[in-house]
């Protein structure tokens, strides 16, 4: 009976290398140093969102009720898996860029609401004085 291929050490968690690949058809044999790849590495849990993203051709919502999971956790484990796959956040680049509908931010404001939302985690403002000042950099945009 064959068995997945584990990624990771149990002893200390690092990394495996296959050293050994077999035909069992022919029985050729290749020695070396392989690696299992990067969706060798995904655990489990990550292996089963992956396989439930296919299925549902990125749905989120099918994904939700197939595996019995709220659609922000889908959509947690949906992003976790993308940083694990190494596709990491999306560049700049992959940003739709704004059409007349969407005006480009204005710096100033971009600037006005971080210094809000630094000012609120430092507990200077309450999240209704924050809320309240950002629709104002909205207002005084206009």
């Amino acid at each position: 009976m064959a068995h997945d291929v584990i990624a990771t050490c149990p002893v200390c968690a690092h990394e495996l290398a296959v050293t050994r690949l077999r035909c069992g058809e022919c029985g050729t044999t290749i020695e070396g140093e392989f690696s299992v790849g990067r969706f060798g590495r995904l655990t489990r849990e990550q292996t089963q969102v992956l396989e439930s993203f296919l299925r549902s051709r990125g749905n989120l919502r099918d994904m939700e009720r197939e595996l019995g999971i709220s659609y922000p956790t889908v959509r947690a484990r949906v992003e976790s898996l993308v940083r694990v796959l190494g596709f990491g956040p999306r560049d700049e680049a992959d940003t739709p860029v704004p059409g007349p509908a969407a005006p480009a931010a204005n710096p100033e404001a971009t600037t006005g609401r971080r210094e809000i939302l630094e000012r609120l985690s430092r507990r200077e403002l309450s999240a209704e004085q924050a809320a309240e000042a950002i629709r104002a950099l909205g207002r005084d945009a206009r």
